[in-house]
């Protein structure tokens, strides 16, 4: 009778502790690929924004183009940087994305030096606005590109920190690449002055 009852709870034991192993997996599991998709989900509202900024940026360019006509060569960095986040768009490569708008970057900044070499052109009503949204547009990737790299960050922690990295492992969930930018020229912000 004692080997009986002796037995009987240790299989409640064993169970038991099967089955709080089997709520920690699962539930370390689901924190995971909620992780995994706020990380892709910040990536589309990057891309959004990166998106309306290519498709901005060439009507500020048909603006310019008419007081500007020999800058040529910022049309055609442009046209180049906007090859480069195309690929990076199909590639899903954050990298690559980042490269893209690097040349972006340098591009726009040109184009707005010309705004000084032109006042006629900083007086022109469709520029000004095509300025303001570009503004805005700003704005919104950066903030968009601090909430990725937030989001990533904790993804990451949640892969490596045990013992949720046990659970990462098994499930074959890897690092994130944060949005990050390696050039000094880079960092500085895009001037944009009226």
């Amino acid at each position: 009778m004692y080997m009986l009852i002796g037995g009987t709870i240790a299989l409640i034991v064993v169970i038991v502790v099967v089955l709080l192993l089997l709520v920690f997996i699962i539930s370390g599991y689901n924190a995971l690929v909620k992780l995994r998709n706020r990380v892709r989900n910040s990536w589309s509202q990057i891309d959004v924004q990166l998106k309306r900024r290519f498709d901005l940026i060439p009507n500020l360019v048909e603006t310019v183009k008419g007081y500007a006509s020999h800058e040529k060569g910022i049309f055609e960095q442009f046209a180049e940087a906007r090859k480069m986040y195309a690929g990076a768009a199909k590639s899903g490569s954050v990298a690559e994305a980042a490269e893209a708008e690097k040349g972006l970057s340098g591009a726009l900044g040109r184009l707005l030096m010309v705004q000084e070499q032109y006042p006629d052109l900083k007086a022109n009503d469709n520029f000004r606005d095509l300025m303001a949204q570009l503004k805005d547009t700003e704005d919104k990737i950066s903030y968009s590109r601090q909430f990725y790299n937030d989001t990533v960050m904790k993804y990451n922690n949640k892969t490596e920190i045990f013992p949720s990295n046990i659970i990462a492992g098994m499930f074959k969930f890897t690092r994130a690449e944060f949005f990050e930018v390696d050039s000094e020229e880079e960092r500085k912000a895009v001037k944009v002055s009226f």
